[in-house]
């Protein structure tokens, strides 16, 4: 008869969650890269529209400004988490994620933070 230590259970059973966590993590990222751009590259090839104009377009209506206004404040409140967590974790480079935020959107750097924070948790 075998005996399993619960202890070495529990931590096999963590660490296949947390593999799992990270393949999670990486397809959104990869998500949150494509889809964003896919929807910017459909609305610039259907119309020849200005950022500025795409911008009026999105606030146009109460419903258009309310997502805008909801989600600078995920926004910011994603940047507080990623620079509170970075330090805490002593992650580099945790300006990156200011980065792809701007670049792409949170979609894309919210998984990518997510990441990089199981590996680093991991370590």
């Amino acid at each position: 008869m075998t005996y399993f230590h619960p202890v070495a259970i529990i931590r096999q059973l963590v660490k296949d969650y947390t593999d799992l966590k990270k393949t999670i993590y990486l397809i959104l990222t990869v998500i949150g890269f494509i889809l964003p751009y896919y929807f910017v590259f459909k609305f610039y090839t259907a119309s020849e529209m200005t950022a500025s104009a795409a911008l009026a377009q999105l606030v146009a209506t109460d419903w258009g400004a309310l997502f805008v206004a909801d989600l600078t404040i995920s926004v910011f409140a994603a940047w507080t988490f990623f620079y509170n967590e970075a330090k805490r974790l002593n992650m580099k480079y945790w300006w990156a994620y200011l980065i792809a935020t701007m670049m792409v959107g949170l979609s894309f750097a919210l998984p990518l933070f997510l990441y990089f924070r199981e590996r680093q948790l991991e370590a």
